[in-house]
């Protein structure tokens, strides 16, 4: 009786150990602070007015008309929009698929201070280090408002949060349909040619998907002071033990019941 006593209160403490949790009487907050939320089937609101390159004001609903790879990052960032883009870049040469015929991409500033010279400067810089030759309307880039970045980042998901002149936040491609739904999230840095091609035609049917490498979120923790991804080693241990514990409960309790259940 005692060993069954400990076991389940093992299991109890391996529990709290990997949710790592607040309090049940503590209210959890209504989204991430910083991060990825997932709005798979959300419609992102596309009369959103934006500065595109040349500094015209537009509406994402005339910009957004095919299967789109949205990129929320802001230009002056000293870590991994960067290291995105240049990813995006790689893959726009490799995929098969024609950019401004079957796809396109948009990329938005979140910081409000940056303006479109910069939006105009980034882009310039990007499309003329690819190998491919793309329309360059193929890939917009756009800088806005607060209120208006803000309307598309919470519909969307995506979360950041200012850490003096940078910003905290999270590496992603967002995958959206013609008509402005989010069908697929692609978290990180690194994204595979065909995933990105996949997905694309999972957008132009208007298909949501379950997130390619979402390990990623579980696995791995942003380190806002060198911007990058670190192994969350705390979160997959008390995973681990959390699994180990469950398989002990059930051969040295449950398992002796259902013997002696058989035997009467």
């Amino acid at each position: 009786m005692r060993s069954r006593s400990f076991v389940l209160m093992l299991a109890f403490t391996a529990i709290c150990f990997a949710k790592g949790q607040p309090s049940s009487d503590q209210t959890p907050p209504a989204h991430p602070e910083i991060g990825i939320e997932e709005h798979l089937g959300t419609v992102l609101p596309l009369d959103v007015e934006l500065y595109d390159e040349q500094g015209y004001l537009t509406a994402l609903q005339k910009v957004i008309t095919k299967p789109t790879v949205l990129m929320f990052v802001y230009f002056r960032c000293p870590g991994i929009c960067s290291p995105l883009l240049t990813e995006v870049s790689r893959v726009v040469d490799q995929m098969s698929l024609e950019p401004g015929k079957d796809y396109q991409l948009v990329t938005i500033s979140f910081d409000h201070r940056e303006k479109p010279d910069m939006a105009a400067s980034k882009k310039e810089s990007y499309l003329s280090s690819m190998h491919r030759r793309i329309d360059p309307a193929a890939w917009r880039w756009f800088t806005g408002d607060s209120a208006s970045i803000h309307r598309l980042t919470d519909a969307a998901g995506f979360y950041f949060k200012r850490d003096g002149n940078d910003y905290v936040h999270a590496g992603v491609l967002i995958i959206i349909s013609p008509t402005g739904k989010v069908t697929r999230y692609m978290n990180g840095i690194q994204y595979l040619p065909f995933d990105v091609k996949m997905a694309l035609y999972e957008a132009a049917e208007g298909r949501t998907g379950p997130t390619i490498a979402k390990l990623l979120a579980f696995c791995y923790s942003y380190n806002p002071e060198g911007r990058t991804y670190a192994l969350n080693v705390t979160r997959i241990s008390g995973a681990i033990i959390l699994i180990l514990v469950l398989v002990f409960v059930g051969v040295f309790v449950f398992r002796p019941k259902k013997k002696n259940a058989e035997r009467q």
